[in-house]
């Protein structure tokens, strides 16, 4: 099944829903047996790169995710029980890269290249298994990754009260 994510959707959790952006930041194909497809368009929604929207998982299983094209920046960060990043990685991607994204993580992906950026990943498909109650409240995860000059960048979110450091793998 093909689902696009429309700009509407990702309003809630970019860092300037009102400035200009991405049409269509976004298509999934999902597959039988819990294996997708999605396929991150690029730009910049104000000086914020294309995003997906990001969830928490609720199943306890590992999220693996192989870059097939394109350049990108996952970020993921593990919340305290008040809601509060305590903990932010950040990692780079390239075709042919893979990544786990740990039980208990939240997760997003920005396209920060000029091409499509493609990944497969392991998720179950059902909206079950993705919750992303929390990063809505917060309008998104703890940092916002950016275009500062043709340079990735990381505006924290003003919605945190905490900005842990991040660490890079």
């Amino acid at each position: 099944m093909l689902t696009a994510v429309s700009r509407q959707e990702l309003k809630e959790v970019l860092m300037d829903g009102k400035s200009p952006g991405v049409k269509e930041p976004y298509f999934v194909i999902s597959g039988e047996g819990g294996q997708n497809i999605t396929v991150i368009t690029p730009g910049t929604n104000g000086t914020e790169f294309n995003k997906t929207h990001g969830h928490f998982h609720t199943f306890q299983e590992v999220e693996v995710y192989h870059v097939v094209y394109g350049q990108g920046v996952l970020l993921m960060q593990r919340n305290d029980e008040n809601g509060e990043a305590k903990e932010v990685r950040i990692v780079g991607l390239r075709p042919g890269s893979t990544v786990e994204v740990p039980s208990g993580y939240c997760h997003t992906i920005a396209n920060v290249g000029k091409n499509y950026l493609v990944v497969i990943d392991n998720s179950p498909s059902s909206a079950k298994s993705h919750n992303s109650d929390s990063i809505n409240e917060k309008q998104g995860l703890v940092y916002y990754i950016v275009d500062k000059k043709g340079e990735v960048g990381f505006d924290p979110n003003p919605n945190y009260r905490l900005h842990p450091q991040i660490s890079t793998y």
